[in-house]
């Protein structure tokens, strides 16, 4: 698999069990393809609608089962029948990407969360399936990592997205704190640029600690991974605060000392959690106290 994979897709590391990398490169081939016909090239919104139309048309055949794929949706057929993979988080994946085509700004945080609980959360719950764990609990906490590290990459992204036309900031935030989309990037909404960065990172980072739990549920080689996962993504955060929220001269990201403190914290991350959660019950204790 390409190191270069498709933003949204926790996999291709050394943990990943060897039977279960067919079916994730397929999954994976399917999913950055069609993030393609959306992102990449020169086709018009109608020629990139019309392609994902056409991807939406080979899962029906493969719900139906149908023969005659090409041999992307050839091998992704045979990965849905082996797992029994459901195709509805396929499609709203594709979903998602069609909304790319169409749609560069969102008017509330609600509206956001709803393009990532299809641009997202879709892949979590696939390889939950792949690895027999998706109840009720575990796909709640993978939808909350998920939408959390989508909205990370909104944030470390905000100058990249802006040069392609799109905002994925709610509309909403911005006009709280009085920055004009048009302003974005400029001197004189810094400070306020600041103040509001700052409360998305940190609503961002409580979505993803909202979810931490799985990654200490899952055993084996899926939890450890989520761990990393979850540290990176954290770590994202941390480097976006270390740049004084200024994503637009620095993109935060993360080098290789970065990694053996992702490591450390992913091994520790049971004592990290039950610390937050002592301090948290701390200051609901002070606040009923004072009531």
């Amino acid at each position: 698999m390409p190191v270069d994979h498709y933003e949204n897709f926790p996999v291709a590391s050394i943990l990943l069990p060897r039977r279960l990398r067919p079916a994730v490169e397929a999954i994976y081939a399917f999913a950055r393809s069609a993030d393609d016909l959306a992102d990449e090239g020169d086709a018009t919104p109608e020629q990139r609608l019309a392609a994902l139309a056409a991807y939406e048309a080979a899962l029906d055949r493969i719900e139906r089962g149908e023969p005659g794929h090409d041999a992307l949706f050839e091998r992704l057929a045979g990965v849905v029948a082996q797992y029994q993979l459901p195709l509805q988080p396929m499609r709203d994946l594709l979903s998602a990407f069609k909304q790319d085509v169409v749609v560069s700004r969102y008017a509330s945080y609600d509206a956001l969360l709803d393009y990532c609980a299809r641009s997202a959360n879709p892949v979590g719950l696939l390889m939950l399936t792949l690895y027999q764990q998706a109840d009720d609990e575990n796909v709640r906490d993978s939808d909350a990592i998920c939408t959390a590290l989508q909205l990370i990459n909104f944030l470390q992204d905000v100058a990249i997205d802006l040069h392609k036309e799109r905002i994925y900031l709610p509309l909403e935030d911005l006009n709280r704190y009085a920055i004009s989309p048009a302003a974005l990037g400029h001197v004189d909404a810094r400070p306020r640029w600041r103040s509001m960065m700052k409360f998305e990172v940190e609503r961002t980072r409580a979505l993803m600690l909202s979810g931490a739990p799985l990654a200490l549920r899952l055993r084996g080689r899926i939890g450890f991974e989520l761990r990393l996962v979850v540290q990176g993504g954290l770590a994202i955060l941390d480097a976006i605060e270390a740049v004084e929220y200024d994503v637009f001269r620095r993109r935060p990201q993360l080098v290789r000392r970065d990694w053996l403190r992702i490591f450390w914290r992913a091994l520790r991350m049971k004592s990290q959690l039950k610390a937050r959660a002592k301090a948290v019950q701390g200051r609901v204790r002070i606040s009923q106290e004072t009531q």
